[in-house]
């Protein structure tokens, strides 16, 4: 389908856009499509990524003509159930294309993590119809170069911020509560819908049946049998951040019960000798899937993610018990604040969910990989790797960026790594 028009109402370069979406297909095929005995039910976000500046796209603007609102988020610490709650749309707005970083450069130091100057450069170049179609974007405190990349954006398009405390103490937590009340109220004035107890329910009950139904897509990631490659199951999380909730829960559920059934016959992603990775570090966005791609074409398969586009996004529930509004506040403020960003201070959490993970997806080694300039994880590298070592893990730590000039070196290193693990192995 053609959506050229449509870009073209939003006000976006097309001919730089066009420029974009022509290295889509071949990324497409060369990460996913070419990939053997993958799962049917994939089916769905290859569609989806084949045209990801389309079909939502197309969903958010029939969307905003009927009058409602869409909110673009950067953090897991922005509250979906809030925006649901007002009939609002939440879309995640991370870029992680290198494509978006030169135009970032020209506002923002170059010494900055790729994620930060892709996305902002992904809205100044008007080369992502998301970026256009936000109403409000809404940014948080979890990183120094984040915040003044957020003053940046300002000054072309409506910006909130939630501030997110970096302990975890009770006091913390209630002012988190507080900081999601005011945004609410903020999004009701927003939306011109009031939030009530009833719709902040159902909004609770719709972002977790979408966390469940993702919770056992990675279930099935910890059978030995590895029903889905990692590259195909960071896809699901990505498009996750930009789907609608309701249909994205199907989806993951229609796509869990195929990788169950795949387990039952023993259907398998992986060649027999290859090595179990856990992948952490500096959350990877649409359409970064270079690390996935050199593991899995090096002899590994990602079983698990210990990041914000991984298990923080769907691990833990919110209490759908609660009844007032205060009430719900407060389960959606402790739900919240047990993610384990690296923004957190002390951070043994995140030590502890890594090794917990080692032991439920049965890894073999973990790769801790950090964008280049990413401050937060790269220096938690040093904690992540004494407690692995400290466990008889093997752990391997990489700092990139967007580019591919690294991308031989990387693909040494990784293949070393896995070699390693699989001498390790059969002594």
């Amino acid at each position: 389908m053609d959506y050229h028009k449509m870009w073209q109402d939003l006000g976006m370069d097309v001919e730089t856009h066009d420029t974009l979406c022509s290295v889509l297909p071949t990324a497409i095929g060369d990460v996913f499509t070419s990939q053997e005995n993958r799962p049917k039910a994939m089916a769905f976000w290859d569609m989806v990524i084949s045209e990801v500046h389309g079909i939502r796209p197309a969903e958010l603007v029939e969307a905003k003509k009927q009058g409602r609102k869409v909110v673009g988020t950067f953090c897991l610490y922005v509250p979906d159930e809030i925006v649901i709650a007002a009939n609002g749309i939440v879309t995640g707005l991370c870029g992680g294309s290198q494509f978006w970083v030169p135009s970032g450069e020209e506002v923002l130091p170059k010494n900055t993590c790729s994620l930060i100057k892709a996305s902002v450069g992904a809205r100044l170049s008007r080369t992502c119809p998301f970026f256009r179609l936000a109403d409000l974007y809404v940014g948080e405190t979890t990183c120094d170069g984040k915040k003044k990349a957020y003053e940046i954006l300002a000054e072309d398009v409506p910006m909130y911020i939630i501030d997110v405390p970096q302990m975890k103490r009770p006091q913390d937590i209630a002012h988190y509560k507080d900081e999601i009340r005011l945004f609410a109220r903020k999004i009701e004035e927003i939306t011109g819908n009031k939030i009530t107890p009833e719709k902040l329910h159902e909004a609770i009950v719709i972002c977790n049946n979408r966390r469940k139904a993702m919770a056992r897509v990675y279930e099935a990631r910890k059978s030995t049998v590895a029903p889905i490659s990692g590259r195909d199951a960071i896809l699901m999380t990505q498009i996750a951040f930009f789907d609608d909730p309701v249909r994205c829960a199907e989806q993951c559920n229609k796509l869990a019960d195929e990788l169950e059934d795949r387990i039952a016959k023993g259907i398998s992603s992986a060649k027999p000798n290859d090595k179990r990775i856990l992948l952490t570090g500096t959350p990877v966005a649409v359409p970064n899937w270079k690390m996935h791609q050199i593991v899995e074409t090096s002899g590994g398969i990602i079983v698990c993610e210990e990041m914000c586009t991984g298990s923080r996004y769907f691990e833990h529930l919110v209490d759908e018990n609660a009844k007032t509004e205060d009430e719900m506040l407060e389960a959606l403020a402790q739900r919240y604040m047990k993610n384990n960003c690296a923004c957190f201070t002390p951070n043994g959490g995140r030590i502890d969910d890594i090794l917990r993970y080692c032991e439920e997806y049965k890894v073999d080694g973990v790769i801790d990989c950090n964008l280049q300039f990413c401050n937060l994880y790269d220096t938690e590298k040093r904690s992540v790797s004494r407690a692995l070592k400290e466990a008889g893990i093997p752990c391997l730590s990489i700092e990139t960026d967007y580019t591919d000039n690294d991308a031989e070196q990387l693909r040494t290193r990784v293949g070393a790594f896995i070699e390693m693990l699989d001498s390790r192995s059969q002594r």
